[in-house]
């Protein structure tokens, strides 16, 4: 059987002929995650320093959540990620057929519970208290463009909690989920009242809608100018997306308007396009979004048979504002 994927724990590779599929693996290994993949047939690992950055975050809320207020050093996790890659790598590469990229996932398991109250991370980190996992598969990102390649979606479940970090349980708490979506939906969005929508089960959310203002004439109604971004900020409870952070950026740097607020879909006639981010797809355009006719039967619903659905359609695939942001 040809191996697809591999694992390293603490800077061992498994001797195993194939390690399980990441999500497998994330729901049996609680802890903070943090997804990223290659780029121009695996030259290049995206945005790795951010992703650092926001495994050490996650990390140290979830350290918060159990309680433990002491100051997290996190450089023996640096090295041991350091040494997974390194041995990892060469073994992958030796695998992976052109045109195919590398899905990263690196995660740091912790039993918060039985840190030493006055010992944080910055004492001995043993195999009880920390362990460091390099998952790497292989993955053919779409091409950006493709009317075919878009996303479609579906408004099916409330935010999550705890969503400043990126943790596994996440994988497994999502999974009733899935009873909701419908067989051509590819990603599932979430809301607290089905109207704001904050992000999907692994993505963060965008719309590029027009604005409603006086000072914005007929004839500009589809100028640049006269349309906005919106995605839902970090304060409605939304995961800080490495991508999403990204898009902010670009926006802010070329002068495209953004505004970090949830999009409403009694809004949704003013929606001209709209995209989904993560790690892996990068950008993909959305192509369809499906919300229920009732927010309050869909609770009582038990598959998305049962649910009656409103349908928005994008004609424009990618539309021109996330054409110019990708």
């Amino acid at each position: 059987m040809e191996i697809c994927r591999f694992l390293a724990v603490n800077g061992v590779v498994s001797h195993i002929s194939d390690a399980p599929p990441v999500t497998t693996f994330l729901e049996s290994h609680p802890g903070a995650y943090t997804t990223t993949r290659t780029h121009n047939n695996a030259s290049t690992l995206l945005f790795w320093d951010r992703h650092l950055l926001r495994l050490e975050d996650s990390v140290r809320i979830l350290s918060l959540t159990h309680q433990n207020t002491n100051a997290l050093s996190l450089s023996p996790v640096h090295s041991l990620l350091n040494i997974s890659m390194a041995n990892l790598l060469p073994i992958v590469l030796d695998k992976r057929r052109d045109g195919e990229e590398l899905a990263i996932t690196a995660l740091l398991s912790t039993n918060l519970e039985n840190l030493d109250e006055n010992e944080g991370f910055c004492g001995n980190l043993g195999s009880k208290v920390l362990g460091v996992s390099v998952h790497i598969g292989f993955y053919v990102p779409p091409l950006f463009g493709e009317r075919d390649n878009g996303a479609r979606l579906a408004l099916v479940g409330q935010g999550r909690d705890l969503a400043a970090a990126k943790y596994s349980d996440w994988v497994r708490i999502r999974k009733p989920l899935e009873r909701f979506r419908p067989p051509s939906v590819t990603e599932l969005l979430l809301s607290n009242d089905g109207d704001r929508i904050l992000e999907g089960c692994v993505t963060n959310f965008f719309v590029v809608c027009r604005k409603e203002s006086d000072e914005v004439r007929i004839h500009e109604s589809r100028s640049s100018h006269s349309l906005e971004v919106q995605t839902a900020p970090i304060s409605d409870s939304v995961l800080p997306g490495v991508l999403q952070k990204l898009v902010i950026e670009v926006c802010t740097k070329i002068g495209i308007p953004l505004r970090e607020v949830a999009p409403s879909w009694s809004e949704h006639e003013t929606w001209e396009e709209a995209f989904i981010t993560n790690s892996l797809r990068v950008m993909q355009h959305v192509e369809k979004i499906q919300v229920p006719r009732s927010w309050r039967l869909m609770q009582e619903a038990k598959i998305w048979k049962e649910i009656i659905w409103k349908e928005k359609h994008f004609e424009e695939c990618p539309g021109r504002i996330t054409a110019i942001i990708q």
